[in-house]
C-alpha cells in the first residue's frame, strides 16, 4: 500500500476512480453435502480491473458501497475498513498487472459444470500446487470441502482451521486458532481471506522464520499475493471476480509459481 501511494508501481492512485462498487452476496448448499455455507464479497471496479475482499456476511456497513464509489484508489487505501482498503490495492494491482502469462501466471481452464463440479476442479487446481505427499500435513485455513476432499484423494492429512469453527464434511473438528497449529504441519493452504481479517502478515513471517510452504488461493487480494512470491509465499491460484461459483460455464483462474518475490 505505501509503495502504491508513492507511485511506485504504476500510476498515482489519486488520479484512479472507482467507477462501480459492488458486493456479492451468496448462499450454498450443494447436493450430497451435508451442510452449505454463505459468502459475501465487496467489489470495485477500475476501468477493466476488478478488485474484491471476502467480508463476514452482514459485517460491511450499508454505506460502504456507497462510499467507495466514485472515490479515488488513494483515499480508499486509507479508508477504515479493511476489506474496503484491499479491495482498492487488489482493483489497482490488478489494473497495472493483471494476470497474464508475461506476468508469471499460468491459466489454468475450469469446465463448465454445476457449482459442485467447479468447486472439485477448482480444487484440484490449488492442491497441485502444494508440494506434499503421503504422510504429510497441511494446515488448511479456510475451510472448504472440496480442497479437504481434493487433499484426502491424495492421502495427505490435514488441519482444518477456520474462524467459525465448527465440523467439516467428515465430522472433524474445525480449529479456530491458526498459530496455535503452525507447528504441527508440514505446510500451509491459505486463503486470501487472510489479508481481509488481518492474518496473513503473521502468517507470513511465521513461514519465512519456519521454511513451511505457504500456498495461497485467492478470491480475496487475488492481485496482491502473487506480488508475495518468494517472501513467504510458494504458490498462489488466484481466481478474480467472476468467481466459479457465479456461472455455469467454463471459466479459468491463474496459478502463479516463484522464488523471486516483485516487492
Amino acid at each position: 500500500m505505501r509503495r502504491v501511494l508513492a507511485g511506485e508501481l504504476g500510476p498515482g492512485p489519486q488520479g484512479l476512480r472507482v467507477a462501480v462498487a459492488f458486493t456479492t452476496s451468496q448462499a450454498v448448499r450443494h447436493d450430497g453435502r451435508r451442510g452449505g455455507y454463505r459468502n459475501e464479497v465487496l467489489s470495485l471496479r477500475l476501468g477493466r480491473a476488478v478488485g474484491s475482499c471476502a467480508v463476514e456476511p452482514g459485517a460491511l456497513p450499508d454505506d460502504a458501497v456507497e462510499d467507495c464509489a466514485g472515490a479515488d484508489i488513494a483515499r480508499l487505501l486509507e479508508h477504515p475498513l479493511p476489506s474496503v482498503r484491499v479491495a482498492a490495492l487488489d482493483a489497482y494491482l490488478m489494473h497495472v498487472r493483471p494476470h497474464a502469462p508475461e506476468h508469471g501466471a499460468l491459466p489454468y481452464p475450469l469446465p463448465a459444470g454445476s457449482s459442485l463440479e467447479k468447486s472439485r476442479a477448482r480444487a484440484r487446481a490449488v492442491a497441485e500446487l502444494l508440494d506434499v505427499g503421503p504422510g504429510q500435513t497441511v494446515l488448511v485455513v479456510g475451510v472448504v470441502n472440496s480442497l479437504l476432499e481434493a487433499l484426502r484423494s491424495r492421502g495427505v492429512s490435514y488441519i482444518p482451521c477456520d474462524l467459525k469453527g465448527g465440523t467439516t464434511e467428515w465430522g472433524e473438528p474445525v480449529a479456530t486458532d491458526l498459530y496455535a497449529e503452525l507447528g504441527r504441519c508440514d505446510a500451509v493452504l491459505a486463503s486470501g481471506m487472510t489479508l481481509g481479517n488481518g492474518s496473513f502478515e503473521p502468517l507470513r513471517a511465521h513461514v519465512l522464520r519456519s521454511g513451511q510452504q505457504l500456498v495461497m488461493f485467492a478470491q480475496t487480494g487475488s492481485a496482491v499475493l502473487p506480488w508475495f512470491l518468494g517472501a513467504g509465499v510458494s504458490a498462489v491460484c488466484a481466481e478474480p471476480y467472476p468467481f466459479f461459483w457465479l456461472d455455469g460455464g467454463p471459466g479459468v483462474i491463474h496459478r502463479y509459481r516463484g522464488t523471486e518475490a516483485a516487492l
